[in-house]
């Protein structure tokens, strides 16, 4: 037989299947089978019929007879997948379905059943990463279908059961080696260990100015490098009183942090633009001091003058009584530059109020300074019922050296020099 006839055979075969003359086409099958010897369609068509009619053993003579004349076609691996598994040969199942992967790793419902046959046997670590690739694919899927939806569902339950029972194991097998450890020595350990875990993400730094690399993208600095935060700390008091007796004067200058420049398109500032949920009174901004608001609160200025502040010309140190009113939030942002670390000190913290930074969510202490890289994505919140205020200003970021500080400074002015004190790419204005 040539080409055409083999199709018109293979075509009239088909035909008669669908119109219900089941005896007939399998009769044209085996004869296209007799004349041109093993074919994989006919094959595959009377191995279909087989398993149609519960002749399980014959089914899967047919669909090795198939794959040997075409091997690399995943449906018939499928097909005898579903022979062996209707048969309750679940290591022939099994076979099948790595043929089948092997030809497509991406095959959807080789997964899937690849997935359910490791479950039904009790094999859930080997099940895992299947119903992970399921998930993985589901987007994909055009029609999602109620039985599909049910089967995503149970695919996201046997994850989610496998990840906490693995989780579970990972957090006894090292209990007593983390509990020997100090949290600041582990902290980098923990974090990796929750992401592989899914847990946590770990974010990186996004600079909407000057990048400088090769830096630890630290989310919270350890106070380590900050040897000067208790003394700050002790003058917490005496700074809050000096913010309370501005808070009660109406002169005091205290303005929305966000102020955006009218036909600035609507973005997630938008809410808080140009409203006191979030208020500032700045006593330094851009590198300039604000004297008659230092003026105002003394021995806050006083505490400032003291710390080895983030100095480059014409943009910082930036220092401020930061305001948010009850039931404000701040989006998810990140910063200008990582040459400078965000510090806070708290002074008026009711319950419910909490900061993100990257994968880690503190709630503030009043009194109790902390440091972070406001280039890793942030948020705030305030869900009390009144009024949260901390003092922030930004110092050197501890891992750049001296030297390159000096060459920063020289660098900024050499742009202040050429015009580029507005630059957003190269600025530190947040």
């Amino acid at each position: 037989m040539n080409e055409t006839d083999i199709q018109q055979s293979l075509a009239a075969a088909a035909q008669a299947q669908r119109q219900g003359r089941r005896e007939e086409a399998a009769a044209l099958y085996r004869e296209l089978i007799a004349r041109c010897g093993d074919h994989p369609i006919a094959l595959n068509a009377l191995g279909l019929q087989a398993l149609g009619a519960g002749l399980h053993d014959d089914a899967i003579a047919l669909f090795h007879r198939a794959i040997a004349a075409d091997s690399a076609a995943p449906g018939l691996w499928m097909n005898l997948a579903k022979a062996q598994r209707e048969r309750g040969d679940d290591a022939g199942e099994h076979a099948a379905l790595e043929g089948a992967l092997a030809i497509d790793r991406r095959h959807f419902m080789a997964l899937v059943r690849m997935a359910e046959l490791l479950d039904r046997t009790g094999d859930d670590p080997g099940a895992a990463p299947y119903w992970s690739g399921v998930l993985a694919m589901a987007d994909g899927v055009e029609e999602r279908t109620p039985a599909l939806e049910m089967m995503l569902e149970h695919a996201r339950e046997r994850v989610a059961a496998m990840s906490h029972g693995f989780a579970v194991a990972v957090d006894g097998g090292l209990s007593k080696e983390l509990a020997a450890v100090a949290p600041a020595a582990r902290r980098r350990f923990t974090a990796a260990i929750d992401h592989a875990l899914g847990r946590r993400k770990i974010y990186a730094i996004e600079c909407a100015g000057l990048h400088f690399p090769f830096l630890p993208a630290d989310e919270f600095f350890e106070r380590d490098h900050f040897p000067w935060m208790a003394e700050l700390e002790s003058s917490s008091g005496k700074i809050r009183a000096e913010l309370e007796v501005l808070l009660t004067d109406d002169q005091a200058g205290f303005r929305p942090y966000v102020a955006m420049e009218p036909g600035t398109p609507v973005n997630k500032w938008t809410p808080l633009d140009h409203k006191m949920d979030w208020g500032a009174l700045h006593l330094w901004k851009d590198g300039v001091r604000n004297d008659e608001a230092c003026a105002r609160a003394p021995e806050t200025a006083a505490a400032i003058e003291k710390l080895p502040l983030s100095d480059l010309p014409g943009r910082t140190p930036t220092v401020f009584f930061s305001l948010l009113k009850p039931g404000a939030y701040l989006p998810p942002h990140t910063g200008v530059s990582n040459v400078r670390t965000i510090i806070h000190l708290p002074l008026i913290v009711p319950p419910d109020c909490g900061f993100r930074v990257g994968g880690e969510t503190r709630a503030w202490e009043e009194g109790r300074a902390w440091a972070f890289d406001d280039t890793i994505e942030h948020e705030a919140w305030n869900r009390s019922d009144r009024m949260r205020a901390i003092l922030i200003f930004d110092v050197w970021n501890p891992y750049i050296t001296e030297t390159e500080r000096e060459l920063l400074r020289r660098f900024y002015e050499v742009a202040n020099q050429a015009g580029q004190s507005s630059n957003r790419s190269i600025g530190l204005s947040d």
